[in-house]
């Protein structure tokens, strides 16, 4: 390499290193929400590596379209802070999806008597029900083992034709986004728990006709084991079918993500 390619090499540096900046803040954040790699259980070092590993990759793709380094600090502080907000909303887009599970989890702990032991969550809080919990490892896994991953990564991707690196996010569109994320979230919730809540009621109902027909019978402490066990039972019966209907939303959600 002679002077020349090299001090222009030299003079390229900066540039690359502002674009490989621009990256890890929009990817950095984004990873931190998304599914499979932005779960709390998974250490920090292994989403700092994967984060790098997409930064490699994209930057010699993404290069020629970031924008050239400013010439004044809050310009590049400006822009690495748009970045990081279109990482976080690309991520709890997905993330949403994602909590659907857990929270039809903590709804169905509720109907069916199992709200006394607590685990923490991570975004669920301290509150979280052990059945919650237990379906909020579950949603990742599945995630990951029926390929609907791919759809996140490659919305995270297409996103720079979307949004160019540099550009803040439309506030109209973005917060309609979130809005509808989070409705489709509740409400799916709701569907997968609807089941337990009508046994719930009917269960309930059936015992309050109970006591007013004995009014010495103890009915909390009878129905309590039984509330469970049918819980768990209609638990069992019904699992296949809520994680088949909460895949197939998530599919749908995930092939609608802004960028695709």
């Amino acid at each position: 390499m002679n002077d020349s390619a090299a001090a222009e090499a030299l003079a390229q540096l900066p540039g690359w290193a502002f674009a490989a900046m621009l990256l890890v803040a929009r990817l950095g954040s984004a990873c931190m929400l998304m599914p499979g790699i932005g779960e709390a259980e998974l250490p920090m070092t292994v989403r700092a590596g994967f984060v790098l590993v997409l930064t490699i990759l994209l930057l010699p793709v993404l290069a020629p379209d970031m924008p050239a380094l400013p010439s004044d600090v809050p310009a590049v502080v400006t822009m690495l802070i748009g970045e990081i907000v279109t990482g976080l909303w690309l991520g709890w887009l997905t993330r949403m999806i994602l909590m659907a599970l857990p929270m039809a989890g903590q709804i169905i702990a509720g109907a069916i008597g199992m709200t006394n032991v607590l685990q923490p969550d991570a975004f669920l809080g301290s509150g979280a029900a052990a059945l919650s919990r237990l379906l909020g490892l579950a949603a990742p896994v599945l995630v990951l083992a029926s390929g609907l991953y791919l759809y996140p990564l490659a919305a995270l991707v297409g996103s720079y034709r979307l949004i160019p690196a540099g550009h803040m996010l439309p506030a109209g569109e973005t917060t309609a986004a979130v809005v509808s994320a989070l409705s489709v979230a509740f409400g799916l919730a709701l569907r997968l728990s609807a089941p337990f809540l009508m046994a719930s009621i009917l269960f309930h109902g059936a015992f309050g006709v109970l006591g007013r027909l004995v009014p010495h019978l103890q009915t909390y402490f009878v129905a309590m084991p039984g509330q469970i066990i049918g819980g768990l039972v209609l638990l069992g019966l019904l699992s296949a079918v809520m994680t088949s209907t909460w895949m197939t939303a998530a599919h749908d959600v995930f092939a609608a993500l802004p960028g695709l």
